[in-house]
């Protein structure tokens, strides 16, 4: 296959859309030898944070000098983003051979009465695949959807993470904290320790998992701490503090918001979970591994005339913690958003959360099946200004004119609209 042909195969399986269920990945990775036995993971879920986490948890092992995969969903520009080795994407060439040698097992799966397995499930038995041909010591697995029935729960992991819990994904993960808090914790393994950032509802449905699994627990805000200290680097760097029994160090870290700081105190508290069993994670991997983390999308800032802030939030929680970072960071600055949210998402909780009455609104669709219709969403948003526009550039073009020279444009609502526009500004 091509890099292209290799789109084209993926794309023909989108069709199978999401279906939960492990009978598939495990007859599938079973036929192909297990490859992910050939390295250790630490597995990682979470509504929101943890693409994050594992993007700074991958950084510090290969800060460490730990040859280190990372694999995460959704992508925003490129499919070679979700595979990656010590910072660096997959090439096309590796990628296409990825899944053409995965692909010879696909069809065997179907002959076997278990359906045909999905986009998801290919690309996470490519990605265990490349990391088993390069020889990684150890992969940071992000979940794609839950936990309990997704495809990635087919690894014994190092130690487990969840993030945190909130509402999302509810036709998949039920309409509850508890609900989509069982979910989560379906990841948790027997024996394996457990680093969360959960609380109230979701911590105690954790827990209990925990103890039924003899899992070693790690919980953030009482086991371990983290402070906000400053910014740094032209305010674009948070410094913090973690501290546990006592204090374990001060990190910089460039990924800006609070929010971040509470991702950083869980990556720092796995690290260390994992240096009682590998002496090259020190105190000072840690450091460099966070200094040098980068994750596209998550407010990351496009400094020029005006700023351009993009940002992935696309549920309650999300577009809460955007606009807290924005009341904080730019509460003297006119607000303009470049909005689209998919249709299954609260649309009316994340505007509520996320969309003040002095700002100024423009809504596209994301490019998806699943987006909302501009019309929709502009008739849930109560600002100073709302209108829709028919594309994104055109949208984009607007939210320039409304912002001027001085104001700041925040893209934001769904992972589908944000990779586009980093394709538009970023190139």
């Amino acid at each position: 296959m091509t890099y292209e042909e290799s789109l084209m195969y993926l794309n023909n399986l989108c069709k199978f859309g999401i279906n939960l269920g492990l009978a598939r990945i495990e007859k599938l990775i079973e036929l192909m030898d297990h490859p992910e036995r050939q390295f250790k993971t630490i597995h990682v879920t979470g509504t929101n944070g943890k693409g994050s986490t594992t993007a700074m948890l991958a950084s510090i092992l290969t800060a460490a000098g730990i040859k280190t995969g990372m694999y995460t969903s959704p992508h925003l520009t490129s499919y070679t983003e979700r595979m990656m080795i010590d910072g660096q994407e997959v090439s096309t060439i590796e990628f296409a051979k990825a899944i053409e040698y995965t692909s010879q097992f696909v069809e065997k799966i179907a002959a076997l009465g278990l359906g045909h397995p999905t986009e998801f499930e290919v690309l996470t038995a490519a990605a265990f695949h490349y990391f088993a041909i390069c020889g990684v010591e150890y992969a940071v697995i992000e979940v794609g959807l839950g936990g309990l029935l997704d495809s990635t729960n087919v690894i014994m992991p190092e130690a487990t993470i969840i993030t945190n819990v909130t509402l999302d994904h509810i036709k998949q993960c039920g309409s509850t904290i508890i609900d989509i808090a069982h979910h989560k914790a379906g990841i948790v393994k027997q024996g394996v320790p457990l680093i969360t950032g959960a609380k109230g509802q979701a911590l105690d449905v954790i827990r209990q998992v925990a103890e039924d699994k003899s899992a070693k627990m790690y919980i953030h805000g009482l086991d371990f701490f983290a402070k906000f200290a400053g910014l740094v680097g032209s305010r674009q760097k948070v410094v913090f503090e973690v501290e546990g029994q006592g204090p374990i160090g001060t990190f910089i870290v460039n990924l800006l918001g609070h929010h971040q700081v509470d991702n950083c105190a869980v990556a720092v508290r796995a690290a260390l979970v994992l240096a009682e069993k590998e002496q090259r994670i020190t105190l000072s991997a840690l450091q460099k591994g966070l200094e040098l983390v980068s994750w596209p999308g998550r407010f990351e800032i496009i400094p020029g005339q005006p700023t351009i802030i993009i940002d992935g939030a696309h549920n309650q929680d999300g577009a809460r913690g955007l606009r807290k970072n924005l009341d904080e960071f730019y509460a003297s600055k006119e607000i303009v958003f470049l909005l689209g949210i998919l249709r299954d998402k609260d649309v009316t909780a994340i505007v509520r959360e996320l969309i003040s009455s002095v700002d100024k609104v423009v809504v596209v669709a994301p490019i998806s099946q699943r987006a909302g219709q501009p019309q929709d969403i502009a008739q849930e948003i109560q600002a100073a200004h709302v209108e829709t526009a028919h594309s994104i550039i055109k949208g984009l073009e607007r939210a320039r004119m409304l912002a001027g020279n001085h104001g700041v444009i925040c893209i934001a609502g769904s992972l589908y609209l944000i990779g586009d526009v980093r394709r538009i500004i970023c190139k």
